[in-house]
């Protein structure tokens, strides 16, 4: 039903959007470090859920609606990049804290480490742009069953990326304790990461395409 090309398409985009420095690695990081593999897995799941209440509704016409009201999909955008742009600053203003530096807070409990993860997944622009935008270019109107194909393609992307960031969540701690014994290098995996992050937000906010619709 689904080329291999197609696939592999998908799975190379999808690696590239997770190993990219967004909402989702940034929450998944910080919370790993500062309460343990634990509540870092637990606040994937809610990740990951985030990303099938994506794909879901993009395949049900949520990509339909932003091509009909093409203004939604522009405030849609623009917010996500000033999310970006936010947390840029928190990376690169005076004081800022980079995510693998330990920090004292207090423990959340399970359901609210799944709600945030949830929340952190459902405002990350990086997934909005995937499913309404880069999705649809994979798939061969000539073949039929769009729909079903949207769904194939997206679980692609889901499988790749729930893998990628259990790898990180699992790798975290040690990563922090390696940066906490080189101050130079935590500080400039801050300033990298807040410049990823910045440059996302201005290509994310001078973008002017429009959604394709998926269905």
């Amino acid at each position: 039903m689904v080329e291999t090309g197609a696939l592999l398409g998908m799975a190379a985009v999808g690696l590239g959007m997770v190993l990219t420095p967004g909402p989702n690695m940034i929450y998944l990081v910080s919370r790993t470090v500062t309460q343990g593999r634990r509540a870092g897995i637990v606040s994937l799941t809610g990740v990951a859920l985030g990303f099938l209440i994506y794909l879901v509704a993009t395949n049900l016409g949520l990509s339909v609606l932003f091509v009909a009201v093409p203004e939604l999909y522009a405030v849609v955008r623009l917010a996500g990049a000033g999310y970006l742009a936010w947390l840029a600053w928190n990376a690169l203003r005076p004081g800022g804290i980079s995510v693998f530096a330990p920090q004292e807070v207090a423990p959340d409990p399970p359901r609210r480490l799944f709600a945030m993860g949830l929340t952190t997944s459902l405002l990350n622009p990086k997934i909005a742009i995937m499913y309404l935008s880069v999705i649809p270019q994979f798939i061969d109107i000539d073949a039929g069953r769009t729909m079903a194909q949207g769904f194939v393609l997206g679980a692609v992307q889901v499988i790749v990326s729930v893998t990628v960031n259990l790898a990180i969540v699992l790798a975290a701690g040690t990563i922090a304790v390696f940066l906490a014994r080189r101050p130079a290098w935590l500080r400039t995996q801050r300033y990298v990461m807040g410049a990823v992050l910045g440059g996302l937000a201005v290509t994310l906010a001078a973008d002017t395409r429009t959604a394709a619709p998926v269905g």
